[in-house]
């Protein structure tokens, strides 16, 4: 399915300023262990992020044995090089002080684990990514953004398999679908695997098919979706999700480009790209035995982050606008106070999250623009309703003074949400079951399942 409303059609661009703005380069060095002399280099525009740790996946390896496999993160910014502890066992100390998060300028010492890096700064230089300010019906023209676009434009023109990560609501099927229109299978099919929407006993005869009568229910032959892919593109989206049992025999697949169906000895040669999308870390899920590491290995031979929203500086403007112009607004112009409050809001359901944010006041108009608490409220519903999940939700929604549509819908999110939690937990997590036992369709159900996964 397209997803039109990530496509602009208008000839938005990026200010003169940040256009020929310039950033600073960075040059990480290992102090001590077996890595002692080691140099990564950080000049890439602001945005980037390189990982350090034991996993091959990351740009500064480190082979300490109290250093995690994804330890931290160094990510260029206007502001330094934030560093980043990723949740590792051993810590991250900045300067003698042990972080969360913090800023490095330049003459500061990092250690991960038992391993000092020494951080020193080099000259400022001209940004190195793409002018341009979209990739497909990818959108955006801040630095982190640009910077991905040569290597998007590289991805389009390999045909190995690709890695997408990035949190929920970043585009990630938007950015898999650009790079199979930008390839040589553009004329192919595009199809996607969606892991969270079929029940784990579905998943091998969804992707590889299936024989009649190779199950109850299978009343006639059907191919999976590696068939319907052939000579196109494979979107194995949420592979995270993937149960670890199954994961030997899509690795298989992979490697062998032949799949055989449910119930016949018969195997199919296929021709497929593969492109998988995860908001989960695979680096943590290999570490914890959730993610085999062979089909990690497989799938990373490409790899790209997206940033979410909050750091891609200057795109919450632009894109409200998008939304706004592709959502019907007509001459009705974006009031500049609107976009001044969507700019200082860190948007955790990124780019959906705004999308849906820009709908609301569409839809509600003048009793959102007039009521500020009303126009919090739709900017951040989801995450208000998070921080509202513990106590009585209708007492909350009607404390905060909201209209009665906006109270409505903040009430039904999170009673949908609770319930589908609990009926979930009530079945041990069987979606097939937690369907039948809501009275819904089971595809309704996977909806209102992702919806509230978070």
């Amino acid at each position: 399915m397209k997803n039109d409303w990530w496509e602009t059609s208008t000839a938005v661009g990026a200010s003169q300023d940040e256009a020929s703005s310039t950033h600073r380069t960075y040059v990480v060095s290992v102090l001590d262990g077996p890595e002692a002399g080691t140099r990564l280099s950080l000049d890439a525009a602001p945005g980037m992020r390189a990982l350090v740790g034991k996993s091959p996946a990351c740009e500064l390896r480190v082979s300490d044995p109290s250093v995690s496999r994804r330890h931290a993160s160094l990510e260029v910014t206007p502001r330094g090089i934030r560093v980043t502890d990723l949740d590792s066992t051993n810590g991250t100390v900045v300067n003698g002080v042990p972080i969360g998060e913090a800023y490095v300028r330049g003459g500061d010492r990092v250690r991960v684990g038992g391993t000092t890096l020494f951080v020193e700064r080099g000259d400022a230089v001209p940004p190195g990514g793409s002018t341009d300010i979209r990739f497909g019906r990818m959108l955006g023209a801040s630095d982190a953004m640009r910077a991905l676009y040569p290597l998007c434009a590289r991805l389009a023109a390999s045909d190995v398999p690709a890695l997408i990560e990035g949190e929920t609501g970043t585009g990630k099927e938007v950015l898999a679908e650009a790079l199979h229109e930008a390839s040589a299978r553009a004329r192919g099919p595009f199809v996607v695997f969606d892991c969270t929407a079929v029940p784990p006993s579905l998943a091998e005869s969804t992707l590889f098919g299936h024989e009649r009568g190779s199950f109850t229910g299978a009343v006639a032959a059907r191919a999976g979706v590696f068939e319907e892919a052939h000579g196109g593109t494979l979107l194995i989206d949420e592979i995270g999700e993937l149960e670890v049992g199954f994961q030997a025999k899509l690795l298989r697949a992979i490697e062998r480009r032949e799949v055989q169906r449910v119930g016949s000895n018969k195997w199919t040669r296929v021709d497929v790209r593969i492109i998988a999308a995860t908001r989960r870390d695979l680096d943590r899920e290999v570490q914890a035995g959730r993610f085999r590491d062979d089909l990690f290995f497989r799938l990373a031979v490409g790899r790209i982050e997206l940033p979410p929203l909050r750091h891609r500086t200057g795109d919450v403007a632009l894109l409200a606008q998008h939304f706004w112009n592709a959502l019907g607004a007509g001459d009705r112009p974006l009031p500049e106070d609107l976009v001044k409050r969507f700019e200082d809001y860190r948007w955790p359901g990124n780019l959906r999250e705004l999308h849906n944010a820009v709908a609301r006041v569409l839809a509600l108009g003048d009793d959102v623009m007039k009521d500020t608490s009303a126009l919090e409220q739709s900017i951040g519903a989801e995450a208000n309703l998070q921080s509202a999940a513990a106590g009585d939700v209708i007492d909350e929604v009607l404390a905060a003074g909201l209209s009665l549509p906006l109270s409505r819908e903040a009430v039904v999110k999170e009673f949908e949400r609770r319930y589908v939690e609990r009926v979930l937990a009530r079945h041990g997590g069987n979606v097939v079951r937690a369907a039948e036992a809501s009275g819904i369709a089971r595809r309704y159900f996977q909806i209102l399942r992702a919806r509230y996964k978070g």
